[in-house]
């Protein structure tokens, strides 16, 4: 019997938002594992004692960069851990984009300001701003040119917190056809959900925002698996992911490109679509 614990965040006394994380550790023990969601930051765990650990919902992780780092080592070094630590370590920064976009992947073009660079905004059309270890649209926000100031503010707190800050032409194609996210698991493309646009004209960068708003079923047509699967075959060193989601928006010109590929702590949006879940758990149990 495997032993095999999934690393979450530690919810305090609020509910914890993963639904999903119940369902496949219950899903992980009827197949004869022995399963245990576990926060990622616990001090009394003994990660050399599980055969498998996956990183799963560590959605604070963003907040706390270089501890979590100093965490995947550690448990890198104790145990194995999926996806790979060099993988978490490379996805972590979104300065992949740059990357994927070298490699000749259809991306949504990128710049990047770190603290120091002049403040190069856009003049000519809506962007959005937002740091570059990010989860669930945390210090980020569209502006249009005439909210520079506003975003000239939003770029000097991410800087004084020491963040590289992400800048984007908002992508209109968002507001008419949503972000899909197509989930890979195993190597094996498994299922396609799709989102509305999550930033709203007007909407602080600190405010707290819907993650997954309008969430629905998606059928990804053949354009979308294409795109989603030449960012994978992108990722250096062609490592064995266990899971990966290729989030999706359409470009001007009516093609689809990569907004974010999470190969971290991505949802797997099992609720949405529970005949997924025991496929997830052979994925895990095989690579135990």
């Amino acid at each position: 019997m495997p032993r095999i614990a999934l690393a979450t965040y530690d919810p305090g006394p609020e509910p914890g938002k993963d639904s999903d994380l119940p369902v496949l550790v219950e899903a992980l023990r009827a197949a004869g594992a022995q399963a245990v969601a576990v926060p990622w930051d616990d001090p009394g765990v003994d990660w050399s004692g599980f055969d498998l650990v996956v990183i799963r919902s560590t959605w604070d992780y963003s907040w706390r960069a270089a501890e979590f780092a100093a965490w995947v080592r550690g448990c890198d070094a104790a145990t194995r851990l999926l996806n790979p630590a060099d993988v978490v370590r490379w996805n972590a920064d979104k300065r992949y984009l740059g990357e994927l976009a070298a490699a000749g992947v259809p991306v949504v073009p990128t710049r990047y300001l770190a603290p120091g660079d002049p403040a190069d905004l856009p003049d000519g059309h809506e962007y959005v701003v937002k740091p570059t270890s990010g989860a669930g649209a945390r210090f980020a926000a569209r502006y249009t040119p005439e909210e520079r100031e506003s975003a000239l503010r939003h770029l000097a707190r991410m800087h004084d917190e020491g963040h590289t800050a992400m800048v984007q032409p908002y992508v209109t194609g968002i507001d008419v056809g949503g972000e899909r996210a197509l989930l890979y698991v195993g190597g094996r493309f498994l299922h396609a959900s799709r989102k509305r646009a999550v930033l709203s004209p007007g909407t602080a960068y600190d405010a707290e925002k819907v993650a997954h708003p309008g969430l629905e079923q998606w059928t990804a047509p053949p354009a979308e698996l294409a795109v989603a699967e030449q960012a994978l075959a992108a990722v250096p060193g062609a490592p064995e992911l266990l899971y990966a989601r290729v989030d999706l928006v359409d470009g001007d010109d009516g093609r689809p490109r990569v907004m974010e590929l999470e190969l971290v702590e991505p949802n797997l949006f099992l609720f949405l679509h529970p005949g997924s879940v025991d496929r997830v758990a052979e994925a895990v149990l095989a690579s135990a």
